[in-house]
């Protein structure tokens, strides 16, 4: 096991990563937006038989602060070809992707062909391949519309670039956490998670990579992964992508598997760890005989 490698970024950014145990597949784990690879923990400590890696996108978790104007999923797929080329520079992937690391891992087919041919499968967890439009958290329009009508000149003041962390009592957030983004009933643990990880994220990260989000639109690159396993997974109670963007995923990728999790919200990783790990796994074990 190898904890905290400093890794580089395509422009040579610092990242933080995690490599645990091994296997002839490497697992790469990428998260989503505010979040860092604190989330895919519960998972990676469930896949056995494979060596997993997982990091933080640039300006997210332990990774270095960076300039807003590199906050784009381009940059991360870009990132993300440099940390494999880092890590595993030979051998078969199984890339999974929760939230803007599947779409990053979308980007990656687009921007780095190469590396996603080396793909023996791919999980799409709580994501979307366009049609965001900008988040809304399943809140209703008047309401969007009132919070970003302020957003310009809250995102432009010193109290929101002057600061480190988005909050620093984390138990603040709770409720608005379970209401945006977890689903009935979450573990303790999830809800924890979820409250530290947003409440430790840079403010300049949340607003820095709005752009890119509501601009993403790569269903056309899905056509990488036509001929490789893909399970796409996605909570019933997402709001954030909810599961019609899954479904139109799989109109993309018809041989790919899909999972909607009963009662579960977006965060599937410490949500739903066990099921989450139980399909990453099949992918990888799918992979092994054929490299017998």
């Amino acid at each position: 096991m190898s904890h905290g490698p400093r890794l580089s970024g395509a422009d040579g950014a610092e990242l933080y990563g995690v490599v645990t145990g091994s296997g002839p597949v490497t697992v790469v784990l990428a998260h989503g937006w505010t979040l860092d690879s604190t989330c895919w923990e519960p998972v990676a400590d469930r896949l056995t038989g494979a060596r997993v890696l997982r990091y933080d996108h640039r300006g997210h978790g332990r990774s270095a602060a960076v300039d807003p104007a590199t906050m784009t999923i381009d940059q991360l797929a870009d990132d993300l070809a440099a940390v494999v080329a880092a890590e595993a520079p030979t051998g078969p992937l199984v890339l999974a992707g929760h939230s803007m690391g599947g779409m990053t891992t979308m980007a990656l087919a687009e921007r780095h062909p190469a590396v996603a041919a080396r793909a023996v499968g791919v999980a799409l967890v709580a994501t979307a391949g366009g049609g965001l439009g900008g988040p809304t958290f399943g809140l209703p329009p008047r309401v969007v519309h009132a919070v970003r009508s302020r957003e310009s000149r809250l995102y432009a003041s010193h109290r929101w670039t002057g600061r480190d962390v988005l909050s620093t009592h984390p138990r603040l957030l709770e409720p608005a956490m379970r209401a945006l983004l977890l689903g009935r009933h979450p573990s303790r643990s999830a809800v924890r998670t979820t409250t530290d990880v947003i409440a430790a994220c840079r403010p300049t990260t949340v607003s820095g990579f709005l752009e890119t989000l509501e601009t993403h639109e790569r269903h056309d690159s899905l056509a990488a992964y036509e001929g490789v396993p893909v399970h796409i997974m996605v909570g019933a109670r997402d709001r954030l992508t909810p599961p019609r963007f899954s479904d139109r995923l799989r109109e993309r990728l018809p041989q790919a598997e899909l999972t909607l999790f009963p009662e579960a919200g977006h965060m599937l990783p410490v949500e739903r760890p066990a099921g989450v790990a139980r399909r990453i796994a099949a992918l990888v074990e799918a992979a092994v005989p054929a490299r017998r």
